[in-house]
Order: structure tokens, then C-alpha cells, then sequence
């Protein structure tokens, strides 16, 4: 009888330390599950940096007013490898889940963003991905 008790107790150790390493597991995977949305702009020849930097103020905003916003980020290229294309100004904003992504697309002050930026850019690409460790 203490055999069988002793194996009951082995079996159900083994099974709640998996339950919980697979938990563990998720939770690691919840914790680095981000969503980012790569946006870079080719600014019209003759677009002046109080311009671009009154267009970054303006994106960087919208994560006060747009919650789903988790993140922004913004930088100016300064690699020497010279293929950005002519992209120069990167803005990195950062989501949790496709569905606040696609929130942030439809958002009246996102619309009212792109509507501002709009006459000033020659060019813009836009890349998501699920970041990954």
C-alpha cells in the first residue's frame, strides 16, 4: 500500500512539475510576445528640421492619447553602409496584440497624423513583426 502511495505521489509531482514548467514556459513567451510596427519616412527634399521635428512630436503623442501604444521610439539612420535608400527618420512603436495594432490604424488622432505628415513625405514603408528573442 505505501508503494502504490509512494507512486501516486511520484506521478502527480511529475505531472504538476510539468504543468507548471509549461506555464513557466508560456508566461516567458507571453513576456516577449511584442508586436512592432517599423514606420520610416523619406522626407520631401526641402522639408526643415523644425518641421520634422514638430511631425516627431506629433507621432510620438499619439502613445498619450492612443493606449494601445505600448511603446515609441524614434532615431535619425547613422549607418555607414549607405543603403537606407534615402530613408533617414525611424519610428519603432510597439504593440501587444495585432488587435490594438489594427486600434492604432483606425484611430481618429493616428488619421489626423497621417493626414499632417502627408504632403511633406516622398516615400514611407511600414513593417510588422512579433519580436523574437
Amino acid at each position: 500500500m505505501m508503494m502504490k502511495s509512494m507512486a501516486l505521489a511520484s506521478g502527480l509531482a511529475l505531472a504538476l512539475g510539468v504543468l507548471f514548467s509549461g506555464a513557466a514556459t508560456l508566461a516567458v513567451e507571453k513576456k516577449f510576445r511584442l508586436l512592432r510596427h517599423l514606420v520610416a519616412f523619406k522626407y520631401k527634399e526641402g522639408t526643415g528640421d523644425a518641421k520634422i521635428a514638430e511631425i516627431e512630436k506629433a507621432f510620438g503623442g499619439l502613445k498619450k492619447t492612443i493606449l494601445e501604444i505600448k511603446a515609441f521610439e524614434k532615431g535619425v539612420n547613422n549607418s555607414p553602409e549607405g543603403l537606407n535608400k534615402g530613408f533617414k527618420h525611424c519610428y519603432l512603436i510597439t504593440f501587444d496584440s495585432e488587435k490594438g495594432r489594427d486600434i492604432y490604424l483606425k484611430h481618429p488622432e493616428h488619421l489626423k497624423f497621417v493626414d499632417l505628415v502627408g504632403p511633406i513625405i516622398e516615400d514611407v514603408f511600414v513593417i510588422d513583426y512579433w519580436a523574437k528573442e
